[in-house]
């Protein structure tokens, strides 16, 4: 079994114990985790900063070159060199080698996207080009690209070991020990965000007019001349908390409808505006199961490219919430279930539960994805118990913030 929280949260949490009472009897153990160094989608090594504007690698210096030489006839090497990540309905382009090895993305290459691209300017800005950002060491700018509505295109991509896939399946396949697979999880993280945001920005709130992509996708304008409204991306935080007991032996976890069954996760919610993160991990502990919480720690945050379409970049805030009333009153518009759960019986969960097996099988379906096998995702049929039978209830896997909050309550104390 692959249990994980990071060194960091270790540090803050040893920190917190000195000057928070409930945080005093925490210990941690680093001989039951494996360090991982960001959480799923984070860590993103090409997320762009900024840059000068006359700097070969800025987004609209880039932009500008990429346009010239697809225009051109040249097949010279270029510099600095461009790859492109293709997008259908929100999955990335994804390859596997058929050894059974991790999946990777799919880039394509400038000369790739001139066979493919004829139309080249003009398709580039109406499938909404977006800059991701670039690496100077290696002389590379990335840019992802939604071709959703090119059916040509697709096929073209749809060769073999290539496919589209959804990035939930990725998330669940990428080996967590692989610095690089991570890397590659951010990246098409982070590009889905920003594509899904295109998708929901293409009209002006502020007057209704159509809105133009600026500097390479990174935002958008109103191309109203009396408007002009600047639009930037946002990210819509949510809270999500491990509501504990004070005698800090059982920790509340529950069920929505649309979870796998017997899979049982932390409480979460959205931020109402005027409203601190504490405030709305009281608000919604009180409104969800009618549990009322008294002091608010911070644990760590996650990007969550992954959720609707409708919010596509959100900040998962993981928080420990000590609970002052024990009743629970369950809110059935919102949860099928809550229920107190004893460290002991979550820790059978986290230890029945054979996440690296969930891992690798996933992989294997990537894998059958790629060479046109098409698969149905059932992630409830991979956390077996050691003996074959199914486990009583079961944790999101290391890919979720909720596991890790989990997990530190659980061996707090380790020996």
């Amino acid at each position: 079994m692959l249990l994980f929280f990071s060194s960091s949260t270790t540090s803050l949490f040893l920190s917190l114990s000195k000057i928070t009472p409930p945080l005093s009897l925490l210990r941690f153990s680093t001989m039951s985790a494996i360090n991982l160094q960001t959480h799923a989608f984070a860590g993103n090594p090409i997320k762009p900063k900024t840059p000068k504007s006359n700097d070969a690698f800025s987004p609209n210096f880039a932009l500008q070159t990429l346009k010239i030489h697809l225009l051109s006839n040249t097949h010279e090497p270029i510099s600095p060199a461009f790859r492109v990540l293709p997008f259908r309905k929100g999955r990335p382009l994804a390859g596997s080698s058929g050894s059974g090895s991790n999946w990777h993305l799919g880039w394509l290459s400038l000369g790739d996207c001139k066979g493919l691209l004829a139309d080249s300017c003009v398709k580039l800005e109406e499938n909404s080009l977006v800059f991701l950002g670039s690496k100077s060491e290696e002389d590379s700018v990335f840019w992802a690209i939604d071709v959703s509505e090119d059916d040509k295109l697709v096929d073209e991509l749809g060769k073999k070991y290539f496919s589209f896939v959804e990035l939930r399946t990725l998330m669940v396949a990428t080996d967590w020990c692989d610095p690089n697979a991570m890397a590659d999880l951010a990246v098409a993280g982070h590009a889905r965000a920003l594509l899904e945001w295109h998708g929901l920005s293409r009209f002006c709130g502020h007057c209704g007019s159509t809105t133009i992509p600026m500097e390479a996708g990174r935002r958008v304008q109103c191309s109203n001349e009396s408007c002009k409204k600047r639009i930037y991306p946002r990210v819509d935080p949510v809270v999500i908390m491990l509501v504990i007991d004070r005698e800090n032996d059982r920790a509340l976890l529950s069920r929505q409808s649309r979870y796998v069954p017997r899979m049982w996760s932390c409480l979460a919610g959205f931020t109402e505006p005027g409203e601190s993160l504490e405030e709305a991990v009281r608000r919604e502990t009180w409104e969800e199961t009618g549990i009322e919480v008294g002091e608010v720690v911070y644990h760590s945050s996650q990007p969550w490219p992954v959720g609707p379409s409708s919010m596509p970049c959100q900040l998962m805030v993981g928080f420990f919430a000590y609970a002052k009333s024990l009743e629970i009153n369950v809110d059935k518009d919102e949860l099928e279930d809550a229920q107190w759960h004893s460290r002991e019986d979550v820790k059978k969960a986290l230890s029945f539960a054979e996440y690296e097996k969930a891992q690798k099988t996933a992989s294997a379906k990537v894998e059958q994805i790629c060479k046109g096998v098409k698969q149905s995702q059932n992630l409830s049929s991979d956390f077996n118990t050691e003996s074959g039978e199914l486990a009583p209830m079961f944790i999101p896997g290391p890919f979720a913030i909720a596991h890790h909050l989990i997990s530190t309550w659980v061996f707090q104390g380790a020996p």
